[in-house]
């Protein structure tokens, strides 16, 4: 070989147009060394084109599409490759709900688990619809002492016959008050365990979700959002009563009329912040004082959305309830079940007929029915409002994900689940992995084990180019770290080695 055949002439070597004879074996054509009728590079410098990748080399293959970023999940609601849809073991997708996988989510609960919500709010309903029939007719019947005023009745009669209906009035309306907080406070805390229950996928008996309920709790957080609705009132109507005691009647009648406004903007305000209380209670254990101040955690920010979703619902309800309700007071008309309360307001005339106790239990059978269906989907729309806020804002769909493969939850572990600041405690339930721990959703990285969208890197096997084993064509190093796309945590692609190639 002459000393600058290599440098001056054709080289020494296969041509470069042949197949197969590419560095590392590739069939592409690169670059030979030295170039044709050239000059050599200076010393120290690589030739032009040496250490580089074939033409096309890093591109995703055919069908691949474009690869998400590494470690970050697509936008819910975006298509991207491999991605799952929302995981809905309950009929429910766990990710945040619109307006209308929240109204549509209530009844899907309620339809995969009848027992636990239609059931108990009927044999619920049923007990405390008789014993609320037996106190109105009680209530009734008292007023029926009214009809024995005469048209002009004395000071004395007024006492005695007021004396005695306001003596067995009061004491019975006091109890239809207090049967009514006992029974919808166990309705609410039962069904709203077994609603957060149904959204991992779980039927639960009428007994599980006794257990869970809470009672005293939930009846103990009504109390509460009571006394401050109370406390909101009770100033304007002291001032009002004051001015109107002092015969300042434009004072009382502008402070009732702006005050009572007021008061009631306040009131919606209050209860909207207030309303995720009772979930709070039930599914994260937490005390009453505790379950207001969550919930006012978590309407903050969102309050126009809590307020327009309950609107909503409670819309939805009525009209339900009217619909349902209806044919039972057409009915109860007929029969004469009228309200019996006419001689408390128009005392001494006829109209104080006998209430009929036929047209009492037609009232009582609609309300009954009404009830059963209507509030099983205010205490979904109630759980699925406080899983959505805690899903924005808390990421629990990760957590919920997760523990729905966790066959078996006990009690402790179910409300665990739900207790803020658990969901990265790690280990839960069985091998559940805690959802912050920087997964999604699966238990090492999105979607798969630990890469995308493989097992071990992107595109070859094993982390590597599409070449050799271990390196980019040509024998450079630039292997890429398994388990990331392409160049890896570290991303090292080192340089080439200075100086030209040994020849």
């Amino acid at each position: 070989m002459s000393d600058n055949a290599g440098w001056g002439g054709q080289p020494d070597g296969p041509h470069p147009d042949q197949p197969g004879t590419g560095p590392s074996g590739y069939d592409s054509p690169l670059p030979h060394y030295p170039p044709q009728g050239g000059q050599p590079p200076p010393y120290g410098q690589p030739p032009p084109g040496y250490g580089q990748p074939p033409p096309g080399y890093g591109q995703p293959p055919p069908g691949y599409g474009r690869p998400p970023s590494y470690g970050q999940p697509p936008p819910y609601g975006q298509p991207g490759y491999g991605q799952p849809a929302a995981p809905a073991p309950g009929g429910v997708p766990l990710r945040p709900l619109t307006v209308g996988d929240i109204l549509n989510g209530a009844f899907t609960l309620i339809r995969r688990n009848p027992v636990a919500t239609l059931g108990l709010a009927a044999i619920i309903q049923t007990i405390y619809g008789i014993a609320s029939a037996f106190i109105t007719w009680r209530e009734l019947n008292a007023a029926q002492t009214l009809t024995s005023l005469p048209l002009q009745p004395t000071s004395a009669q007024l006492a005695h016959v007021y004396g005695q209906f306001f003596s067995t009035f009061i004491p019975f309306t006091l109890l239809q008050f207090a049967l009514l907080f006992v029974f919808q406070g166990i309705l609410t805390g039962m069904l709203t365990g077994a609603l957060g229950r149904g959204l991992l996928g779980n039927k639960i008996t009428i007994g599980e979700a006794w257990q869970i309920a809470r009672v005293p709790a939930v009846i103990g957080v009504s109390l509460l959002v009571l006394l401050i609705v109370f406390a909101v009132w009770i100033p304007v109507a002291v001032i009002t009563l004051v001015l109107a005691a002092a015969n300042i009647t434009a004072a009382a009648v502008l402070v009732g009329v702006l005050g009572s406004i007021a008061a009631l903007v306040l009131t919606i305000w209050i209860w909207t912040r207030l309303t995720l209380a009772g979930p709070a209670v039930v599914l994260e254990g937490a005390g009453p004082v505790a379950a207001l101040r969550r919930s006012w955690q978590l309407v903050q920010g969102s309050w126009w959305r809590v307020f327009g979703i309950s609107l909503l619902a409670l819309l939805v309800v009525i009209l339900i309830a009217l619909v349902l309700q209806v044919p039972f007071l057409i009915v109860r008309s007929l029969v004469g079940g009228g309200s019996g309360f006419t001689p408390v307001f128009s005392p001494g005339t006829a109209a104080a007929a006998a209430p009929s106790m036929l047209g009492l239990a037609i009232g009582a059978i609609g309300s009954i029915v009404a009830a059963t269906c209507t509030r099983p989907i205010s205490a979904g729309v109630t759980v699925l409002l406080y899983t959505d806020m805690r899903m924005r804002k808390e990421g629990l769909d990760l957590a919920l994900h997760q523990a729905s493969q966790a066959h078996g939850l006990t009690g402790d572990e179910f409300m665990r689940l739900w207790r803020p600041g658990m969901q990265g405690a790690g280990q839960f339930a069985g091998g559940y992995q805690g959802a912050a721990a920087g997964t999604w959703p699966g238990a090492g990285t999105w979607p798969g084990a630990g890469t995308w969208p493989g097992a071990g890197a992107w595109p070859g096997a094993a982390g590597t180019g599409p070449g050799e084993a271990g390196g980019w064509p040509g024998g450079s190093a630039g292997q890429d770290v398994q388990g990331q796309w392409p160049g890896g945590a570290a991303d090292v692609r080192r340089e080439p080695p200075p100086g030209p190639p040994a020849v």
